[in-house]
């Protein structure tokens, strides 16, 4: 008989927890289920613990060597014969209930092609220490800029076909590109209800940033390829201004061997989707900077010294470079900060696709932030963001970096740079550092060196670490 759902664990070197994560499949109240164990290259005794299941008629056991992640969901994908398809990786276990929900989910709402729930946290030993809620989608959450993981979330096994699987040229985010892919052709859902427990141990993927990093950011970029044309044309715009900051001219400062307007166009030249890269300032000494490249895109326009005091809105000086270009509402602009010396062309590129994947009014370059911070109330200090062991997507604290900000120009004809609709992207610890005085002009100087040397000795690399 036909199962209604598939599961697979995808397992390599979790041996000690693998046991704890098939008998949560076991211990389901839903019996309607086929699980497939796929090994992948464990080189500890994973292989010897799978053998403890042959005897099941229910499971099947596969042993491959270095298919990564992304292989080991096509393989399930081939082989499953239940009409969804969920996974569980091996170091995570499973609440009794969660195929009995999500199927039923998937039952009562035919026109939707992936469903997933909240979840609990837990340690290396199995201590619950959070729990992650996902706020009900289209309901109280409006923004489609949230993937569920990759991991217990339950899809349709026809629209996975359909997509043709898994990509497997990313290394990482597979959760992210499932989702990008899913939720642009049909409906998606989440149950408010804590299913699984997600084990934190430090060995996890979601630790290895700059794999998480790149692989984010090209299944930005080929989501939004064929979309970016309706957003035309997308501008840079770097303001300079000679007074207000802790020393005149701050754009001409060096760091390194170059200018920190230098550093910021040249990120600027690298971005190949930019129509035009505009430097807009209060000084004709900024005009010898942009002469000195020779790029079509490249221009110069003056900006009004009104508008370089901290009391004026940098949307005002952005919509006077729309006024002048006589550039179209429907484009992208955006703000490239010049005291960012270390701000990566791949961030500017990621802004934009962020942009056009969520069609926002407005994205910005932040950090999360970690640290407890308060407020003045009547009795003293009073917690903003307190440690509390229910965790809500909307409970996460962001802080702008100041680097920069992706905006549609319908925006900034309205006044505004940031709209309504604001969506976010992470960006490296060193693309958050901003020169703000004069000690950390000294510092970004000696971090620009560091960078240099590391080029010079072979290990190239975009920006200090």
């Amino acid at each position: 008989m036909t199962p209604k759902v598939t599961v697979y664990v995808a397992c390599h070197n979790y041996a000690q927890f693998l046991v704890q994560s098939v008998d949560s499949v076991l211990q389901q109240t839903m019996k309607d289920w086929e699980l497939l164990i796929i090994n992948d290259g464990s080189a500890d005794n994973t292989q010897q613990v799978m053998e403890n299941y042959s005897s099941d008629p229910r499971i099947r056991l596969f042993h491959t060597e270095g298919l990564g992640l992304p292989g080991v969901c096509n393989l399930a994908l081939d082989e499953a014969e239940g009409e969804y398809l969920i996974r569980l990786d091996g170091d995570d276990v499973f609440d009794e209930n969660i195929l009995l929900v999500l199927a039923n989910y998937l039952d009562l709402h035919q026109e939707t092609a992936l469903v997933y729930p909240d979840y609990y946290l837990i340690d290396s030993e199995g201590f619950v220490f959070a729990q992650e809620r996902r706020e009900p989608m289209l309901y109280s959450n409006h923004m489609l800029d949230a993937p569920p993981n990759g991991a217990c979330t339950l899809v349709r096994k026809n629209v996975l076909q359909e997509l043709g699987g898994y990509r497997e040229d990313l290394g990482a985010q597979d959760g992210f590109d499932l989702w990008t892919r899913v939720s642009k052709q049909y409906p998606c859902g989440n149950v408010n209800i804590p299913l699984f427990y997600y084990r934190k141990h430090g060995g996890n993927l979601t630790d290895n940033t700059h794999r998480i990093l790149t692989a984010r950011r090209r299944i930005k970029q080929d989501a939004t390829s064929a979309d970016l044309s309706q957003y035309r044309p997308v501008t840079a715009v770097i303001p300079c201004r000679q007074f207000y900051d802790f020393r005149p001219d701050l754009w001409d400062a060096m760091v390194g061997d170059k200018s920190l307007l230098e550093r910021s166009i040249e990120s600027c030249l690298k971005v190949k989707v930019l129509d035009h890269i505009v430097i807009t300032s209060d000084t004709e000494k900024t005009v010898e900077t942009v002469n000195r490249y020779n790029d079509p895109r490249l221009k110069h326009v003056f900006r009004s010294t009104d508008y370089t005091i901290r009391s004026k809105p940098v949307a005002y000086s952005l919509e006077s470079v729309r006024q002048e270009l006589q550039l179209d509402v429907k484009g992208i602009t955006l703000l490239v900060v010049a005291t960012a010396p270390f701000l990566s062309p791949e961030s500017i590129d990621e802004a934009i696709n962020t942009l056009v994947l969520n069609d926002c009014d407005s994205v910005a370059a932040v950090e999360i932030v970690a640290q407890p911070l308060y407020k003045r109330g009547p009795h003293g200090l009073e917690p903003i963001n307190p440690p509390r062991g229910l965790i809500s997507d909307f409970d996460t604290i962001y802080a702008d970096t100041r680097t920069c900000i992706a905006t549609k120009n319908s925006c900034l004809r309205d006044g505004s740079i940031t709209g309504v609709r604001v969506v976010h992207f992470e960006i490296t610890d060193a693309e958050k550092f901003v020169v703000r005085n004069l000690n950390d002009l000294s510092i970004a100087q000696v971090l620009a060196d560091q960078s240099t040397s590391a080029s010079h000795d072979g290990h190239q690399r975009d920006a200090p670490i």
